[in-house]
């Protein structure tokens, strides 16, 4: 068997940065095993996995190591690849996703792609003795969301300096830990780590701005928002609320095309 495999990298214009996804478009759905296997051979932070039913993408996402309920910048790479290297005519491509319903990605004018993703919804909790030891400092607020933390701080320095302990993080209950403060040049920066699922950190994590996109847009009392993740490779995004949405919007920039020999 041969599976086309693209690796794209999502929410940049420029080769190297960003957060590279590899992308498999399927004829019919493969085992789940054989997709891990996949997964983890290419041992990026997302594989997608898609297969058109009737108008839509059915999607699925996997780490290295196992099977995550969402993934942004895998869609965002996956949109990228039907656009450009599948015939898709329309400006809009309908996701589904068995645990996070339908997820849509429109393609404007000046080569963005935007994802519309359902918003997070979080409430107040206490950072654990365990979390804050690991992070390596108290945030001033933390709050919990359906699979993540997010820890907020007061000033974009705090987030560039942490430096986490991984082997205690990976104890964290959760899929990762989000730390996020106001920008010195955006309206907020993230970073974004997941040792329990895989991987350290993620250079960029669409997912998670569905958890800081609501955040933000209630702390600085507006619905458009400019954010950064501040990781080694970097990336850009473009947000905005609409109460029980979030749209996410970046740029995306083929690295390879290849084929899986199986």
């Amino acid at each position: 068997m041969k599976l086309k495999i693209f690796q794209i990298d999502a929410f940049t214009d420029t080769l190297f940065l960003g957060n590279p996804a590899a992308v498999c478009v399927l004829n019919d759905w493969i085992s789940d095993e054989l997709m891990q296997d996949i997964a983890g051979e290419n041992n990026l932070s997302e594989t997608a996995f898609a297969v058109k039913k009737e108008e839509k993408y059915e999607i699925r996402w996997f780490t290295p190591v196992t099977e995550v309920d969402l993934c942004g910048h895998a869609t965002l790479a996956t949109a990228y690849v039907l656009f450009n290297h599948y015939n898709v005519n329309s400006k809009k491509i309908e996701f589904y996703s068995p645990h996070s319903g339908i997820l849509t990605v429109e393609k404007a004018e000046n080569d963005y792609l935007t994802l519309d993703f359902p918003s997070d919804k979080l409430v107040e909790t206490q950072s654990s003795e365990v979390l804050i030891r690991a992070i390596g400092k108290e945030p001033w607020k933390t709050l919990k969301g359906k699979s993540d933390y997010l820890l907020l701080f007061s000033n974009q320095k705090e987030i560039e300096e942490i430096e986490p302990d991984f082997t205690l993080l990976s104890i964290v209950e959760g899929r990762g830990i989000i730390v996020s403060a106001k920008g010195n040049e955006v309206d907020f920066v993230s970073r974004f780590f997941a040792p329990q699922s895989g991987v350290d950190e993620d250079p960029v994590t669409g997912s998670a701005h569905t958890s800081l996109i609501p955040y933000w847009a209630a702390e600085l009392n507006k619905t458009q928002l400019t954010a950064k993740q501040l990781s080694k490779r970097g990336g850009d995004l473009f947000c905005e609320f609409l109460g029980d949405r979030v749209k996410i919007s970046g740029k995306a920039v083929l690295y390879l095309i290849g084929e899986i020999e199986i």
